[in-house]
């Protein structure tokens, strides 16, 4: 699967964002299991040990995803293609953009992440959406992005369900969510790679003790993940869209069937695996995601909110943010432990202020 292909301005702003916190209570769904309902938003509290929140920079357009590089953090912005660099003190510069890449409503360039100097990005591509690898050149506040190697190509593209979230696990392999570009069927279908968690070697090959022989699938039966993030014992969370009844965080197993598209959310089907936590679309849409201080942290995009569920008890959330910055779509551990959380009110869905889309700091006690 490896192979070859090809490879700004911010407005620092530095300014108090306040953080809104109410606790949801897990009420039963009606598969008897507990789903977030959605407390009034109290501008102000915070029911855990988030602070009130700085934001670190404005002006970015449809940012999709935070990778740190060390103490500097690297964004991409769907549309534009571009990768921009962000210091700890706020300096901003264009490290490159990426070629090739074909915005279309939720196409375009989405998940980054960084490993042994290299930046490895998803994006679509024409009718295709691929992976790429650039090594990065210079040294932190001058980077810049060598020549692409392609990881992976050829994966189904659509104006929606691409997917598109990174990450490499602590097994050191890459790990990479795949929507089913529209097609549901194909999320059951261990021959195509949509609707799909995969995993990878850092070089693109099949590892071989993947739980399907030669296959880079992971899980499936996926429509629309979009999170994924590790505990320190190494259990593997993912979050995930769903349609019309409920978003999900899953605990991701090898090998194991998610259900979409014959089930959504809890189903009680010896056949598949229930997510631990689900969610209302209106007040959830969860994307990107992160685990600190004993608790997994997943941005929101419809839901307009920062859910805090803590790994002692993963059928609890505790929601921050609430309505307070629009549209969440990623959130990053910075290398002091702190939380950065990417607003997107400028993807063509949200409604922008004057300063979005921003990056905001949450100290975590």
């Amino acid at each position: 699967m490896a192979g070859r292909a090809a490879s700004a301005l911010l407005a620092p702003l530095v300014v108090s964002a306040v953080l809104a916190g109410c606790t949801s209570r897990p009420d039963a769904s009606p598969s008897g299991q507990p789903s977030a309902t959605p407390p009034a938003s109290r501008p102000g509290e915070s029911s855990t040990g988030a602070d009130d929140g700085t934001a670190v920079a404005s002006g970015l357009e449809a940012p999709w995803s935070i990778a740190f590089d060390g103490d500097a953090a690297l964004l991409s912005e769907r549309d534009s293609g571009r990768i921009l660099g962000l210091d700890a003190d706020g300096d901003q510069r264009e490290v490159g953009t990426i070629e090739g890449v074909t915005p279309m409503r939720e196409g375009g360039l989405l998940g980054i992440a960084v490993r042994d100097d290299h930046l490895y990005a998803y994006f679509t591509a024409g009718d295709e959406n691929r992976l790429e690898r650039f090594p990065l050149t210079g040294e932190p506040g001058s980077l810049g992005l060598g020549e692409p190697e392609t990881i992976l190509d050829g994966l189904d593209s659509a104006s929606y369900h691409n997917g598109g979230r990174i990450a490499f696990g602590p097994d050191g392999m890459l790990y990479v969510t795949v929507g089913d570009a529209g097609n549901s069927p194909a999320a059951q279908d261990r021959g195509s790679l949509s609707g799909k968690i995969l995993r990878l070697t850092p070089d693109g090959n099949v590892p071989a003790d993947n739980p399907f022989e030669g296959s880079p699938i992971y899980s499936y039966g996926h429509r629309n993940p979009q999170g994924l993030a590790w505990d320190d014992d190494g259990t593997m969370y993912a979050s995930e869209f769903g349609q019309d009844t409920w978003d999900e965080l899953n605990v991701i197993e090898p090998g194991r069937n998610y259900g979409w598209p014959t089930v959504e959310g809890i189903a009680h089907d010896y056949r598949f695996v229930d997510p631990v936590q689900q969610w209302s679309p209106a007040n959830a849409s969860p994307s990107g995601m992160a685990i600190a201080d004993g608790s997994i942290w997943i941005a929101n995009l419809r839901g307009e909110r920062l859910r805090e569920v803590p790994l002692d008890d993963t059928s609890s959330s505790t929601e921050h943010l609430v309505g307070e910055h629009g549209r969440l779509r990623d959130v990053a551990v910075a290398p002091n432990g702190a939380l950065w959380v990417l607003t997107n009110n400028t993807d063509g869905r949200g409604d922008p202020g004057p300063d979005d889309d921003r990056i905001l700091r949450l100290d975590l006690d």
